[in-house]
């Protein structure tokens, strides 16, 4: 067999367990998202703790309702966002499937990531619905594919502190 294909094959497969990771994350996202818009109409809220409701929340905006407001154009320009990022990290996951802490990292942002495009296509806002509080104050309600894109950029952090500290390889 060739060098090039059976390279082809065994980075395919050190890709794959990430791969399944992010689409868990979109099915996860997507199942919870359908539940959501199936049950609750734009605003309604059920309270669940003391600090925590669940809503329906439309975001045409980015994290925090950034450009919500801007009059559709955004729908697109982050629905490409979305794209050209999912392009971008299925490269680094090719390149680094075997560095477990960066791929880790890379497969949660690209499952939310794809989580709120199809969102943005569906819909032309993403859903919302966790809702975190204390007293008067509210954190913007939020969703499965928005906390895989935080965890993973969390992880993205530790992973380069932890680089940087092994003597930066």
């Amino acid at each position: 067999m060739p060098k090039s294909t059976f390279s082809s094959r065994s980075t395919f497969q050190g890709m794959l367990p990430w791969l399944i990771l992010a689409i868990i994350i979109i099915l996860a996202d997507q199942f919870t998202k359908t539940l959501i818009v199936g049950y609750y109409k734009l605003g309604d809220s059920t309270p669940v703790t003391s600090f925590f409701n669940i809503v329906r929340a439309h975001n045409t905006g980015a994290a925090f309702s950034f450009l919500a407001g801007a009059g559709g154009w955004q729908r697109w320009f982050f629905t490409g966002i979305g794209a050209v990022a999912t392009i971008f990290i299925l490269w680094m996951l090719r390149s680094h499937h075997a560095q477990k802490l960066f791929a880790f990292a890379l497969a949660c942002i690209l499952g939310g990531a794809i989580g709120n495009v199809i969102d943005r296509l569906l819909h032309g806002y993403v859903v919302d619905f966790l809702d975190f509080y204390y007293g008067t104050w509210h954190f913007p309600a939020f969703n499965v594919a928005d906390s895989a894109i935080t965890i993973g950029a969390c992880c993205l952090i530790l992973d380069e502190i932890l680089r940087v500290r092994r003597g930066g390889k």
